[in-house]
């Protein structure tokens, strides 16, 4: 039996880098023919110029927050505010809501979103039954994993959330190979059936996401017969990683680019820095360009032990954006990045915000080799310049600040 989906994920890397290079002019050009908003993100781009890293590394990030604004403005005009570049009927069978609202459009194509690939490593073959447990109501998770399972061949079972007895009746009766949902749902279903003598001894597979699946957890899972698996996927690009049997961070999916940024910037961060993660996806129907996801995480070294050769990410590590209220006035990662890019001695910033509620004292902790005279009254000057708050300033020593993508630390106490 195959250990891989196909020989994209075992092809050698320099290939890989050179095909996904190879295909951004194309994308970009899509992008700006045929999806209004991403065209006036990208004006003054040249798509041909875009075939590096280093040249993508200069067009703006969009982040959620702004597609979200973005959509709100275009409606009801254009219910994705300009984003996507299919248009409603054949070639669009669904439209999704996320949280927001966002809306998304379903595309009618073989595993549109690409999970098929993240089903595979975690066991699911031809033929399996997967009871699915991820919503089928305005969300797009349960379809997103419905159509890779059916590009594997796998039959599918729309079980939905909720309704536990009924869920248990189902899988006793079915006999499922597989599950998909939440891992949070997994443990309710496990604890129920056991709690209740019911065997459901049938799933021995699982592929969870939508939230964090700690080794605790998912050992758990193994010992009552459930080998489970995590994908990091999201409704505007699809799946972005998978896990794989070596179980040593998620493997990045062949079918987009990633990068690691510093919060509130378009700033590249060298591999094995926490940042947030930016995907650019080669999906021509919503060809979203260096799209920040609000997730922070960061490249591991080398490749899986699997064979796959693609480059991994250590998972979901927070949030990255840290936007935080101070004295009645919001400071934004962006900001800090600001100060910090105005004086070359500093190597990397962090904002501490501290005290009782109601008396807020902020303090720039800055990485510097030395600290020359006069740098840190410049540091604070600026930081009231951008900020319009008064700030203390303290050098620390390169490589003291932890490496876990905050740029602003809210550590005030709320009692």
């Amino acid at each position: 039996m195959s250990t891989h989906y196909d020989t994209l994920e075992t092809r050698p890397a320099e290939h890989r880098e050179a095909a996904l290079m190879a295909a951004l002019p194309a994308q970009i050009r899509q992008a700006q023919q045929h999806s209004p908003a991403m065209a006036s993100r990208l004006e003054g781009v040249e798509a041909e110029r875009i075939t590096s890293r280093q040249a993508l590394a200069g067009v703006p990030v969009t982040r959620k927050h702004e597609l979200l604004a973005l959509q709100q403005a275009g409606r009801p005009q254009d219910t994705f505010g300009g984003f996507a570049a299919v248009v409603r009927g054949p070639n669009m069978p669904r439209i999704f809501a996320s949280p927001g609202p966002i809306y998304e459009p379903d595309v009618a194509a073989r595993d549109y979103w690409r999970a098929g690939r993240a089903l595979f490593a975690a066991g699911f073959r031809q033929g399996d039954l997967m009871h699915n447990a991820f919503s089928y109501h305005m969300t797009p998770g349960a379809f997103m994993m419905e159509s890779g399972a059916h590009a594997m061949g796998c039959t599918v079972f729309p079980a939905g959330t909720g309704q536990t007895e009924q869920q248990l009746a189902a899988i006793v009766d079915l006999q499922p190979q597989g599950y998909c949902g939440t891992p949070s749902f997994l443990r309710i279903l496990l604890e129920k059936a056991k709690e209740n003598a019911i065997d459901v001894s049938s799933l021995k597979k699982g592929l969870v996401s939508g939230e964090a699946c700690p080794p605790s957890l998912r050992d758990l899972f193994i010992a009552q017969g459930v080998d489970v698996y995590q994908c990091y996927a999201t409704a505007d690009l699809g799946l972005i990683a998978y896990e794989t049997a070596s179980r040593e961070g998620l493997v990045l999916d062949e079918g987009v680019i990633v990068e690691i940024v510093r919060p509130g910037t378009g700033d590249v961060l060298p591999d094995g820095e926490v940042g947030e993660l930016v995907v650019t996806t080669l999906n021509p129907h919503y060809p979203l360009i260096r799209f920040g996801t609000g997730d922070l995480s960061a490249v591991l070294p080398g490749t899986c032990p699997t064979g796959r050769t693609n480059s991994r990410i250590k998972g979901w590590m927070g949030r990255a954006d840290q936007t935080t209220k101070v004295k009645g006035m919001f400071v934004h990662p962006a900001q800090v990045a600001e100060v910090a890019k105005r004086f070359p001695e500093v190597l990397r910033a962090r904002l501490v915000v501290s005290g009782e509620m109601a008396k807020d004292h902020m303090t720039l902790k800055v990485e510097v080799a030395h600290l020359p005279p006069g740098l840190a009254e410049r540091l604070a000057e600026s930081v009231r310049e951008v900020t319009k708050l008064r700030s203390e300033i303290e050098a620390v020593a390169p490589g003291s600040l932890p490496n876990d993508g905050r740029v602003i630390e809210d550590a005030r106490s709320y009692k």
